[in-house]
């Protein structure tokens, strides 16, 4: 919705998630660069920031510090979709390396997603998505990533 471009990379970026019901967005993962704040549009959003585990419906803003572990997931049964806040501005290209890659139908998966998220400061505890979707009733679902 915005990104570094848009404000000179000197702020932030803004990205929006629509999640579907019950949808895990990430696996546990934390950015050694970037602050995100997630603002709840609609539906319930839960997110785990550390050892905390809190919930979010519409209105409510939950930050997330660089260098802690987290993930967020829609929490309830419709579709929820989250305003995320990242700054500084430049992890979304992230996001738009990913969407680019999915448009193109290449699947980004192992080595090239430890290397593209080495890339942007960012670590991934993958063997945390088995642990997630049973502690809190989620699903792994496909979805592209946030257009940009």
């Amino acid at each position: 919705m915005i990104d570094g471009a848009d404000v000179q990379d000197r702020g932030f970026a803004l990205v929006e998630h629509p999640l579907p019901p019950r949808a895990l967005a990430a696996p546990l993962h934390r950015h050694t660069r970037e602050d995100e704040y997630s603002y709840v549009l609609t539906g319930r959003m839960g997110a785990m920031l550390g050892d905390d585990v809190v919930e979010a419906g519409p209105g409510d803003l939950v930050f997330k510090p660089r260098d802690q572990w987290h993930t967020f997931w829609n929490a309830g049964d419709e579709p929820a979709s989250i305003l995320e806040l990242i700054a500084p501005a430049g992890f979304e290209e992230f996001f738009r390396t990913l969407s680019r890659a999915d448009a193109a139908g290449n699947d980004v998966g192992g080595e090239q997603l430890a290397e593209l998220a080495a890339l942007y400061g960012l670590e991934f505890d993958f063997d945390s998505i088995d642990m997630l979707c049973a502690r809190f009733g989620l699903t792994v679902v496909e979805t592209a990533p946030p257009a940009l």
